[in-house]
């Protein structure tokens, strides 16, 4: 057996099974092994069921003895009843309107059972327990739970992983210097022991392995990447004559930053091989600008430009900012969303095609296969990070050896964007626009959100507007934080009885985002309660105050995209904190909140505080494609591995040599970065 086999050579996966493991992304072999437990749980072997405590979840042998008749409850519930023995012990199966249950059991069968005990009055519950296959009872046991779709179940996936690794025997494919140095187990014994660990210490063991793995290669990756885009010959664009002509019609002058900026990408344009590029600045440092002037060059060497968006809303503001920056001078510029009408879009799409069309906005639409350019030279991606690696892709291959610039208000560490962008050279726009006015930042307890929201009421009766963030759409129980639809209820309750608010939340169809956003930037909705979805790019010159609920649940470095939202017109504006303080770290994160509007000092701070992963306000594992690495927790082990892969790439002996062409070879077959010989 091959591990790029599909998985229905597996005894037990028919063509329908097969299409159940398909919809979870399983295909081959491979997919199979690194289709790893999104968690465990820890079963003790219960010789004597007597001797554990009520809630414990224990696996035994037990025999049965008697099955008796369904009952119904008072409250409605279907009760099945089983009758076992273990040892000396006599204790009962209960199942809640699972009537099925019982037909897998028959009189004097001996099954091996897990489930959790439940204690009445000197009777012996096991609720809802399940028969175990393919496990012995030899020794305590940590099973392997995975995501579950259809009816596939957490039985089978250990059955067939089980079978799938006595089959295959994993071969080696990190040097044996590597492996000495970090006393890294083998890769057959981290991915036996991933999905059946003996223990809590081969467990860890196999996560540090197989993180590592995952990190060294998406580092040799991105390493690889670089080499090969500086060998590959690019477009090469002249400097446009009229370069200098839009530059003094635009409304104001280019900030030192900005020029630099726009030097920078204008050099890269003119170089043989394709730019890639990150235009990294703090949120309102004018980096739209910067990718209006850079496409304006590529146009006026009779090539297209794509420019993709994360949201409808940024993808309008991007348009109406072409439109007007681009006024007389011949450049044709289209937007293509979600939103656009069939009819509208079959043109736009043969207008591309043509060559009619130079400049094309737009946000997921752009990567539609039946969207293709005719001439395309560059692609600009906003907010890069909210893009899958699969996703920019597909743009970039629109086109033969394009330019790539990428811009993020995301302010990333200087410490770590060297390790996740290798591949990209970076800008930084570290100055702001004159009149930018900073935003006066303030933190206060839960307890005293009635002085925050009776200072809002005050702000909307000068005439201006208000957002109020929350973390959740709906209340969660275990972790009780604000939800945007309790929040709304209150307010208008509280505060805002005569005053029109609104609510806005990422589980909203895109039209109805879309209208009550403009509806806000128009002034007639004057409160917005809202998740992170304003996060990016929402231009409301009116909008003065910025107030964030359970603002201890976001990192840094969204708090203060979040704050960027305001500030943005003439008058003077305000980001608000309401926390529950129960610790210092937290006074201590709002406290830089308070001092600093360098959204640059705030991501390092953020860094050295909470790691990566709050740098995003997300968890990078699935938007950089890693499966078990989480660059919040995991960032000094990928220091590490991005440290070795370049010394893996500067080595020139044969074994050394050898591992990269396998670990290539892996990467073109497969887009996982966990990759076998």
């Amino acid at each position: 057996m091959n591990i790029y086999d599909d998985v229905g050579y597996l005894k037990g996966v028919g063509p329908k099974m097969a299409e159940k493991l398909n919809k979870c992304g399983i295909y081959t072999i491979l997919d199979l092994l690194l289709y790893f437990p999104r968690d465990y749980e820890f079963i003790s072997i219960a010789n004597n069921v007597e001797e554990f405590n009520d809630k414990d979840k224990i696996i035994t042998e037990a025999t049965v003895e008697g099955i008796l008749k369904d009952i119904r409850t008072k409250t409605g519930k279907v009760l099945s009843t089983v009758l076992f023995k273990s040892g000396n012990t006599k204790f009962k199966g209960i199942w809640f309107n699972q009537p099925y249950a019982k037909n897998s059991f028959r009189v004097n069968g001996k099954y091996i059972l897990s489930g959790k005990i439940e204690k009445h009055n000197k009777e012996i519950h096991l609720s809802n327990p399940k028969i175990m296959r393919n496990i012995t009872l030899d020794d305590n046991k940590i099973l392997a739970k995975y995501s579950l779709r259809d009816d596939l179940s957490n039985n089978f996936l250990n059955k067939i992983i089980t079978e799938a690794l006595v089959q295959i025997n994993i071969i080696e494919n990190l040097p044996r210097s590597i492996l000495d140095k970090y006393k890294f187990i083998s890769l057959d014994e981290a991915i036996k022991s991933i999905h059946s660990p003996m223990d809590s210490k081969i467990l860890n063991e196999a996560k540090r392995r197989l993180k590592f793995q995952e990190l060294f290669t998406y580092s040799l990756k991105i390493l690889l990447l670089k080499e090969i885009n500086s060998s590959v010959k690019g477009i090469g664009f002249k400097i446009s004559d009229e370069l200098k002509e839009l530059k003094e019609k635009l409304p104001f002058q280019l900030t030192q930053a900005q020029a630099r900026v726009v030097r920078e990408v204008l050099l890269d344009q003119k170089k043989p091989v394709p730019m890639n590029r990150l235009v990294q600045g703090d949120v309102g440092s004018g980096k739209t600008i910067i990718a209006l002037i850079t496409m304006f060059n590529v146009i006026k060497n009779g090539y297209q430009v794509a420019m993709m968006a994360p949201t409808e809303i940024l993808a309008k503001q991007h348009y109406a900012e072409a439109e007007k920056i681009y006024k007389n001078f011949g450049i044709k510029v289209k937007l293509l969303t979600g939103s656009t009408t069939g009819k509208n879009k079959e043109i736009i799409k043969e207008e591309i095609a043509q060559g009619k069309i130079d400049l094309l906005i737009g946000t997921h639409a752009l990567i539609e296969e039946n969207v293709v350019f005719d001439n395309l030279g560059m692609i600009v991606t906003d907010e890069q990070h909210r893009f899958g690696v699969g996703q920019r892709s597909k743009l970039s291959n629109k086109g033969e050896n394009i330019d790539v610039l990428v811009m993020s208000a995301t302010p990333i560490p200087r410490t770590l964007y060297l390790y996740l962008y290798g591949d990209l050279d970076v800008s930084i726009v570290d100055t702001l626009p004159p009149g930018r006015k900073p935003i006066d930042t303030y933190y206060v307890n839960k307890n005293e959100s009635n002085r925050v929201y009776n200072f809002a009421l005050k702000e909307i009766e000068e005439g201006r507007q208000v957002y109020v963030v929350c973390p959740l759409v709906e209340e969660n129980e275990d972790i009780k934080l604000t939800s945007v639809t309790n929040l709304y209820d209150e307010l208008k309750e509280k505060y805002f009885r005569n005053i029109n608010i609104s609510i806005l939340h990422g589980k909203m169809s895109n039209k109805d985002k879309n209208e009550i956003m403009d509806r806000f930037k128009s002034g007639e909705i004057k409160v917005l309660i809202s998740t992170t979805v304003i996060e990016v790019g929402v231009n409301v010159p009116n909008a003065t105050v910025m107030i964030i609920e359970n603002a201890e649940r976001f990192g840094l470095s969204q708090l203060h995209q979040l704050r960027g939202r305001v500030g943005r017109g003439s008058h003077k504006s305000y980001c608000i904190l309401v926390a529950e303080i129960k610790s210092e770290t937290t006074r201590r994160r709002m406290e830089i909140m308070k001092s600093s509007n360098d959204g640059f000092y705030i991501a390092e701070e953020d860094l050295r505080i909470r790691g990566s992963g709050e740098v995003f306000g997300m968890r990078q594992s699935g938007e950089s494609g890693l499966l078990l690495a989480d660059l919040s927790t995991d960032f000094q082990l990928f220091k590490v591995a991005n440290l070795e892969a370049k010394a893996l790439l500067a080595n020139q002996e044969e074994e050394e040599q050898r591992v990269v062409k396998e670990i290539i070879n892996s990467i073109e077959r497969s887009s996982k970065y966990i990759c076998f010989n």
